[in-house]
């Protein structure tokens, strides 16, 4: 499987919906969000995010927010989606839709235009892999936002453990949604925690984590080992390092003690 790329454009010309022409820019801001005005985290800017919301209402929010020519485009990329669903030829319809996503619908919305393309066209895990391997990373990214929308089981757990080899910020934030929280053994899930201090991806968005970290005593060794090794080289811990940790600690009684019947040992 290639490794993730992102495709770098220097746009001259502007779609009607004011979005450039040729795609989706890359880069940074120093306020924590891309050009295309969405965080690491896969979040966009007005706060949708794709793994988490059932399609129809990513649709309806797409459906109420889109200009209408972005509108129409959305239409119709569905509906032939829907109507020539996998795979036809060297490449489906649907998937030359993916690409076109930000140009159409603009930044904040091509997420969630591209998991409804491949929502309406059931796309499984060989599709899925088949995006992926060749994609550009804004549609890797859409792939693994998806993958909870998509893929019951663990199939797809490849595409998950590659974005998680990466260092793009908004590939590993996406890897670690619902489908990571239900499919990620706990050795690879702990070890995707450290990813994200060691890349800055905000804990907030790694799904489930409360439940997962709870009372694990083999993260919080983890955790204590990274802690101690920032510490000794003098870099600061990380403030997300102390709430994961603070969550791996066992569940105390009601009456604040350790022992069932409520006594002090």
């Amino acid at each position: 499987m290639t490794q993730p790329h992102a495709t770098h454009v220097t746009p001259s010309t502007q779609d009607a919906d004011g979005t450039p022409a040729g795609g989706d820019p890359q880069g940074t801001t120093p306020a924590g969000r891309d050009s295309q005005g969405t965080t690491p985290t896969g979040r966009d800017s007005q706060g949708t995010t794709p793994a988490h919301t059932p399609p129809a209402d990513l649709r309806a929010t797409l459906t109420a927010e889109l200009g209408g020519a972005a509108r129409a485009w959305l239409d119709q990329a569905l509906d032939e989606a829907t109507s020539h669903p996998g795979g036809h030829g060297p490449i489906s319809v649907w998937e030359l839709r993916l690409a076109e996503a930000g140009r159409r619908c603009g930044p904040a919305h091509a997420d969630a235009a591209r998991v409804l393309v491949l929502h309406a066209a059931h796309a499984d895990p060989e599709a899925l892999t088949r995006v992926y391997s060749q994609g550009t990373a804004d549609e890797r990214r859409a792939v693994l936002h998806a993958l909870p929308h998509l893929v019951p089981g663990p199939d797809a757990l490849p595409l998950v453990e590659d974005a998680l080899r990466t260092n793009d910020t908004r590939l590993v934030a996406a890897a670690l949604g619902p489908y990571a929280a239900r499919h990620l053994d706990p050795h690879q899930w702990r070890h995707a925690v450290l990813k994200c201090l060691f890349t800055g991806v905000p804990v907030d968005h790694v799904a489930d984590l409360d439940r997962r970290a709870h009372a694990d005593a083999e993260l919080a060794r983890m955790l204590a080992d990274y802690a101690a090794e920032r510490t000794a080289a003098g870099r600061p811990v990380p403030e997300d390092l102390h709430r994961v940790l603070a969550l791996t600690e066992p569940a105390r009684s009601s009456h604040g003690t350790d022992d069932p019947h409520g006594k002090e040992s």
